[in-house]
């Protein structure tokens, strides 16, 4: 094949290409707040969060974040992102492994569903990311039910983001966008600790 014939058939194929996104974006009329679920064993779940936030902050948008299960207030995104006004909660007190405490596990995830409660219920606040949420739900420290009757209520445009492993059919099902993260390969299981400007 000469390169003018690769030329004119790549351009036929970038064509239809085109054709079939342009007619999507055409379908796409409606505005709203979006639930999106970040889930899956692979790493970068809050990462894209954290990446959402800074979109958002670009656009002048108003952004909180909640963080159930970890503890530390350590990490470089807490440092960076309270730099720029960002309302910032760290709810938990560790994994559940490091608590070994049942009870006061449940109690920490319930005192932090009142805070997002505040949170979802402020219609000044666009883009809010629940860190870890998922946990709360794997171990039965919240209810899905509840906690989705009240994401229901909250205002129209307002976004929220999720992030943890493992999340439950029932939140997937009511999501807007769900996506995935597979673990392919991972530094840590190799020896190699947890590095600041990556994993803190």
């Amino acid at each position: 094949m000469s390169n003018s014939e690769k030329e004119q058939r790549h351009q036929t194929r970038m064509q239809r290409k085109k054709e079939v996104v342009d007619a999507s974006i055409a379908r796409a009329d409606r505005n709203k707040g979006l639930l999106l679920v970040l889930t899956g064993n692979g790493k970068g779940k809050s990462s894209s969060a954290f990446g959402m936030l800074a979109r958002a902050l670009g656009h002048d948008m108003k952004v909180a974040v909640a963080q159930f299960v970890k503890g530390r207030r350590d990490t470089g995104e807490e440092a960076f992102y309270r730099k720029q006004g960002v309302v910032w909660h760290v709810l938990g007190e560790g994994f559940t492994w490091e608590t070994q405490n049942l009870e006061q596990d449940i109690e920490t995830a319930r005192k932090g569903w009142e805070i997002v409660k505040t949170l979802i219920s402020d219609d000044s606040i666009d883009l809010i990311v629940l860190d870890e949420l998922t946990y709360a739900f794997k171990f039965g420290w919240l209810d899905v039910e509840t906690v989705l009757a009240d994401l229901a209520k909250r205002p129209e445009m307002q976004h929220v983001v999720i992030t943890g492993r493992g999340a439950p059919d029932m939140l997937c099902e009511a999501a807007d966008t769900v996506t995935e993260l597979r673990d392919v390969k991972h530094a840590f299981r190799d020896g190699v600790t947890a590095q600041p400007g990556i994993d803190l």
